[in-house]
């Protein structure tokens, strides 16, 4: 809401204080609608950025953002309601004159310039101003054999695409990207990389989800990053992503050397004299549209680059076209576009053509012949489409002018890429990361994608990986799954009462997954009201009896909301629910869900008693159990405990749960009263 509804009350009130500034005129001083309008505007106006306000610090409660900057927007902002709310309850007293209004309306509006700086840092960077003229000016290069891999290569990909939503004024998932000390730290979901190994790196894993994805990175709208970018990071962490490294001390032929060497220096292509005419500035205008655009490479060059776009609105027509300008044209972009080779032929009338991107269309090596036709060709890509190593290894002799060619993602093995380097040695090859199946990579576990794990009503369980084909292996009998006998999952598993599912992800050609396990809950049952006797832990209120049968589960992880928001908590006293049911239920069994971190001193209940009857005075007990309490130090868990008992017909029913009173001698805090913490009943 805060983001939603900012922008309303900024231009109300920058044109009610412009008013108010100019309000003592004469001629304005006796109109009677600028008078009202300005009253008006300027109520709307103060309503409307309290409202801002106080959306603005629910919001800035979130994690992701902090630093002096967040204060700095949130006071300035405080300020634009103080000092509109004050103008208007001042401005129609005798001595406000002039002089005091101009004052007012010109704080006011320094106040909204503030809070509107403050706020564009937090959303897009310290410098999202004077980022457009800053970058207007001509860089300083940094020299290719001075430069480092990570400073002047990996870092400023980073800074053009990252900083600004991992910065210490917005700490999105807790990770920040401004230095190698920060990079190395990761995130709340754990290590940024593992070095040496970019298939299993969660910064490839995000950069490479689809882009509606909501953990994709960069988030859509935000500008994304390239395919060359993404594969310099790749080769970056493939090679043990060193933060000293010199591009110039990695081998010559090294894809993460040509790669870095030409982001560092200028376009060859922007600097070389044509000998063709300039282009007319009419074809121009005429021939760009909304699937294709075509720029001028340098100032005062007759040359032009060509970019074509929209894979499902291409068609040979779009190059056919550009026969009025095909002397002009050094640099066409065909990337991702359904590209046959057929197109070609069109393409080799280019007669100036230095650089092609042909990166994931449907050319094949047949193609290649039209292309050698072009007697200037300096840069090739390839990556991603059907050429072999037969066309290659033909044709290639065929490229007199050709210094760089791409062809990773295509089906060319490590040791024909390496013939090819051997058999052109001038020739600049990028083929990229390889797997040559020598060290296969692990699957990550299989995700649930349920709103809910808590349901009242048979459930269909679904269950979901970021890898396609994969094969994912399920049990629900405690045990281990594995890929030959454990159930294939198919999307028609549905549950009909409590239970654990333990889950694998497989798929040939990789390591299986971790195991993952999911407890789905049922709860026939939710009281008509709930009410607590006695008092919860001052720091684990959640939302107080509600919290039983909200069916939102906590976690371990105490920086989510999950945490303060799902956990109930007693020490002092027990936990005790009374809760009525207006029809009365046949309950036959009790769970509460805990949390058991004996490392911190969270135990289960000591016990749990369930009392009922049709009447809130005279219940009786009904049932009473006695937990596991563990008889040494083991990792943390989330479980459910209870148990069954004889079916009773209730209206009323009371649960106590104990705290356990004396922690175990074994334990360092033996003696001291132990915290229960619950977030979830189940009756049934």
């Amino acid at each position: 809401m805060h983001p939603l509804i900012l922008h309303f009350p900024i231009v109300i009130l920058l044109f009610a204080m412009i008013m108010e500034f100019f309000r003592f005129k004469p001629e304005n001083a006796v109109n009677t609608f600028y008078t009202n309008l300005l009253q008006n505007l300027l109520l709307i106006g103060t309503l409307f950025a309290a409202l801002t306000v106080i959306m603005g610090l629910f919001l800035s409660k979130d994690e992701e953002y902090a630093g002096d900057t967040l204060s700095w927007h949130k006071w300035t902002g405080v300020g634009v309601f103080f000092f509109a709310s004050l103008v208007y309850w001042i401005r129609n007293n005798g001595w406000y004159k002039a002089p005091v209004a101009k004052v007012g309306a010109l704080i006011t509006l320094l106040a909204i310039v503030l809070t509107g700086h403050f706020g564009g840092a937090l959303t897009h960077g310290e410098d999202f101003i004077f980022e457009s003229i800053l970058s207007s000016k001509t860089p300083s290069v940094v020299p290719v054999e001075k430069a480092i891999v990570f400073d002047d290569v990996i870092m400023p990909i980073f800074e053009q695409k990252c900083v600004s939503c991992h910065n210490p004024n917005k700490l999105k998932g807790e990770l920040m990207l401004t230095d190698a000390k920060s990079l190395l730290k990761g995130g709340e979901s754990g290590k940024l990389f593992v070095p040496g190994n970019p298939a299993i790196s969660l910064l490839l894993e995000r950069v490479h989800m689809p882009i509606e994805e909501k953990k994709h990175m960069p988030p859509s709208g935000k500008p994304q990053l390239t395919t060359q970018e993404i594969q310099i990071l790749a080769l970056w962490v493939k090679a043990e992503a060193s933060f000293k490294q010199k591009v110039l001390d990695l081998p010559a032929n090294d894809s993460l050397r040509v790669l870095s060497t030409a982001r560092l220096k200028p376009s060859e292509i922007q600097d070389e004299i044509y000998d063709f005419d300039d282009i007319d500035e009419g074809a121009i205008t005429k021939l760009n549209n909304d699937y294709r655009t075509i720029s001028v490479v340098a100032k005062e060059s007759p040359a032009v680059s060509v970019n074509i776009y929209n894979r499902s609105a291409y068609s040979m027509k779009q190059l056919d076209e550009l026969d009025a300008i095909k002397k002009q044209i050094v640099s066409l972009n065909l990337n991702m576009l359904p590209v046959k080779d057929a197109d070609l032929k069109t393409v080799s009338k280019f007669e100036n053509l230095r650089k092609l991107n042909l990166n994931f269309t449907d050319i094949t090596s047949d193609g290649l012949k039209e292309l050698s036709l072009l007697k200037h060709l300096q840069s090739l890509t390839l990556s991603g489409t059907k050429v072999n190593f037969i066309g290659l290894k033909t044709h290639l002799p065929s490229f007199k002018t050709l210094k760089m060619i791409s062809i990773w993602e295509t089906a060319l093995t490590v040791s024909e890429i390496d013939q090819l380097k051997k058999a052109n040695k001038n020739l600049t090859i990028i083929a990229g990361f390889r797997d040559d199946g020598s060290n296969p990579i692990q699957l990550i576990p299989p995700q649930v994608t349920n709103n809910s794990m808590i349901f009242s009503k048979p459930v269909l369980v679904q269950l979901a990986h970021a890898v396609k084909g994969v094969d994912i292996r399920y049990t629900t009998d405690g045990t281990l799954p594995d890929s030959v006998h454990s159930q294939r999952f198919t999307g028609q598993t549905t549950l009909e009462k409590s239970t654990t599912i333990r889950a694998k992800a497989f798929k040939n050609g990789w390591l299986g997954s971790d195991e993952v396990v999911f407890d789905f809950f049922k709860n026939a049952y939710k009281p008509d009201s709930a009410r607590l006797l006695l008092p919860l832990n001052r720091l684990y209120q959640a939302a107080g009896a509600n919290t039983f049968f909200d069916e939102k589960l906590g976690t371990f992880n105490a920086k989510s909301p999950a945490w303060t928001n799902n956990w109930a908590g007693v020490t002092n006293n027990d936990l005790v629910l009374v809760s009525e049911f207006k029809t009365p239920i046949l309950l036959s069994s009790v769970g509460l869900r805990i949390m058991e971190d004996v490392e911190t001193r969270i135990f289960p209940p000591e016990s749990i008693e369930v009392w009922g009857g049709a009447d809130k005075t005279k219940m009786k007990l009904i049932a009473k159990f006695k937990p596991n309490i563990p008889s040494k130090m083991r990792t943390h868990l989330l479980t459910a405990v209870g148990g069954k008992f004889k079916p009773q017909t209730v209206s009323y029913l009371k649960i106590i749960a104990k705290p356990l009173q004396k922690i175990p001698e074994w334990h360092r805090s033996k003696g001291t009263t132990a915290l229960l913490l619950v977030d979830e009943m189940f009756l049934n």
